[in-house]
C-alpha cells in the first residue's frame, strides 16, 4: 500500500467491496471487469448503495439542532456541532469525502467501460446516462461541502475538490477550482440528459436517476450559481413530468417517503438514527413554525418534556434527495429573481396551501400578494427552512444565501459561528489529507 500513501484514498473501500462479487475479476490496477448489462447495473447499484448520508452531517453545523449533552453518543458528533474542525476528537465522524469518492469510482466503471462495450439499446443509454447524473450529484455534493459556495467572480481561482474521471489510482489527485468541478458537473448532466429515457422510477426503484431527478438536480445546481432562468427551466422541465404535492390537509403523512406522490429521487437519509438520539430541535427551528396552523409541526416533531424530538427521517422508507416541493420553491425564489413576482406569490401559494389550514391560508394569500420583493424573498427561504428541516438542504442554503452567524451551546459554553465564517467550507477530513498532501 505504500505506493498509495501520496494519493488520495479514493477508491480502496470500492475495491474490498466489490472483489467478493463472483463475476467481478479486480486486476492488478483495481480495474473492475464485468460483461453484461446486468453486471454492470450491479456495479451501479453498489454505486447508489455506497452514496453516503452525509447531509445529516451538516444539519449539525445549522440552527435547526440542539445537543443532548447526556447522549451516550455525544462525542462523535459534538466537534462538528462546535465547528471544532481543526483537531476534532479521535472518535468524531468525519464527513464522507471517501464514499462520495468511492461512489464517483463506480460511476467512472460504467462510464470507461461499459459505453464502449455493451451494444445500444434503452436498458444500456439508461444505465450509463444515471451512472453521469450520480457523477454529477457527487461532484456537486463534494465541492458544496469542501470547496467555496459558488461566486462567479471569483470560481475560477476558488479551491474545490479533486477530480477523477478514469479508473487510475496512480494518478495524482490534485484539487481543481470551483469553476472548473462545476463545468464537469454541467458537463455530465448534459451526457446524462442524452441518455437516461425514464421519466419517472417505480417506487422501490426510485433511488436511481429518471428525467425528473436529473431536471431536479439540474435545477438545484443552476439556483446554487443563481443562474436563475436555466434554474426555473428545469423546474419547469421536471414539474411537468411530476407535480403533484402531499395535501396535509387531507392526509398527515411525510412528504419525503419513498413511495410519496412527491418523491422524485429516494437515496439520502437527511437526519439518520445516530442523530435522532442525541439531538433535539432548535430553539430557533421551532420558532420558525406557527404551532397551531402550520400542518407541518405536529407531523414533524414531538413535545419531550420543554423541548422537541425530529420525527423526521431515520428510516428506509423516508429516503429524500429531490421532491416536488423543492421544485415549488426552486421556481418561486427563481421567479422572484427574474423579476416576476406574480409568478412567485402564484407558485408559493400553490405549495403553502397544502401545509397549512384552510383558515390560515386564507390569511395567508392575503399577505403573500402584499408583500414586497424583500419580503417575499425572505417568506420563501423561510418556507424553504419549515418544509426541509433536517433534509440536509439547510446547510447548503445558508451557504448559498447569508451565512449567517449562529451560536451552538454545549456544556454552558457558547460556540460561534461568524457571518461568513470560513468554516461555511469545511476543510478536507484528517485521513484524506494525510493520504494526499496536494490536499
Amino acid at each position: 500500500m505504500k505506493k498509495f500513501s501520496k494519493y488520495i484514498v479514493l477508491f480502496v473501500t470500492a475495491i474490498a467491496v466489490t472483489s467478493c462479487d463472483d463475476y467481478l475479476d479486480i486486476t492488478p490496477v483495481g480495474r473492475v471487469m464485468p460483461e453484461t448489462l446486468e453486471q454492470y447495473r450491479a456495479v451501479l447499484t453498489q454505486g447508489y448503495i455506497t452514496y453516503p448520508e452525509h447531509k445529516s452531517l451538516t444539519a449539525l453545523r445549522t440552527d435547526e439542532l440542539t445537543m443532548n449533552e447526556f447522549a451516550d453518543e455525544i462525542n462523535v458528533y459534538k466537534d462538528i456541532y462546535i465547528w471544532k474542525d481543526t483537531n476534532p476528537d479521535r472518535i468524531t465522524t468525519t464527513f464522507q469525502y471517501q464514499d462520495l469518492y468511492s461512489a464517483i469510482f463506480y460511476t467512472n466503471v460504467i462510464i470507461n467501460e461499459a459505453t464502449p462495450k455493451l451494444a445500444v439499446s434503452e436498458e444500456r443509454n439508461q444505465l450509463i446516462g444515471e451512472a453521469y447524473a450520480l457523477r454529477a450529484m457527487a461532484y456537486f455534493d463534494l465541492v458544496n461541502l469542501f470547496g467555496k459556495p459558488y461566486n462567479a467572480a471569483t470560481a475560477a481561482s476558488d479551491k474545490g475538490v479533486p477530480l477523477a474521471l478514469e479508473i487510475d489510482l496512480e494518478q495524482a489527485f490534485v484539487p481543481q477550482s470551483v469553476e472548473v468541478i462545476y463545468n464537469q458537473i454541467i458537463s455530465d448532466t448534459q451526457e446524462a440528459k442524452k441518455l437516461i429515457n425514464l421519466n419517472t422510477q417505480t417506487a422501490g426503484k426510485n433511488y436511481r436517476f429518471s428525467k425528473a431527478a436529473l431536471y431536479s438536480l439540474e435545477s438545484r445546481i443552476y439556483l446554487y450559481q443563481q443562474q436563475w432562468q436555466k434554474s426555473l427551466d428545469a423546474a419547469n422541465n421536471a414539474l411537468a413530468i411530476n407535480n403533484n404535492l402531499v395535501d396535509l390537509k387531507a392526509t398527515s403523512v411525510f412528504a419525503t417517503k419513498y413511495d410519496s406522490k412527491e418523491s422524485i429521487l429516494a437515496l439520502e437519509d437527511g437526519y439518520i438514527n445516530g442523530l435522532k438520539g442525541t439531538s433535539y430541535a432548535s430553539p430557533d427551528l421551532i420558532a420558525a413554525y406557527s404551532k397551531t396552523t402550520d400542518l407541518r409541526f405536529p407531523l414533524y416533531f414531538l413535545a419531550s418534556g420543554s423541548r422537541y424530538r425530529i420525527q423526521k427521517g431515520g428510516n428506509d422508507d423516508q429516503k429524500c434527495s429531490f421532491r416536488t416541493s423543492e421544485l415549488y420553491l426552486t421556481k418561486a425564489e427563481t421567479s422572484l429573481q427574474l423579476n416576476n413576482i406574480s409568478d412567485a406569490k402564484t407558485t408559493v401559494l400553490s405549495f403553502i396551501k397544502n401545509r397549512y389550514t384552510a383558515a390560515a391560508y386564507t390569511q395567508l394569500e392575503i399577505d403573500v400578494n402584499g408583500m414586497n420583493t424583500a419580503d417575499l424573498t425572505n417568506f420563501i427561504l423561510e418556507e424553504r427552512r419549515r418544509e426541509f428541516a433536517v433534509e440536509g438542504q439547510r446547510w447548503f442554503d445558508l451557504r448559498r444565501t447569508s451565512q449567517k452567524q449562529i451560536v451552538h451551546t454545549f456544556n454552558g459554553e457558547d460556540f460561534t459561528l461568524m457571518q461568513n465564517d470560513p468554516r461555511y467550507t469545511i476543510i478536507y477530513p484528517a485521513n484524506a489529507r494525510l493520504n494526499n498532501p496536494n490536499l
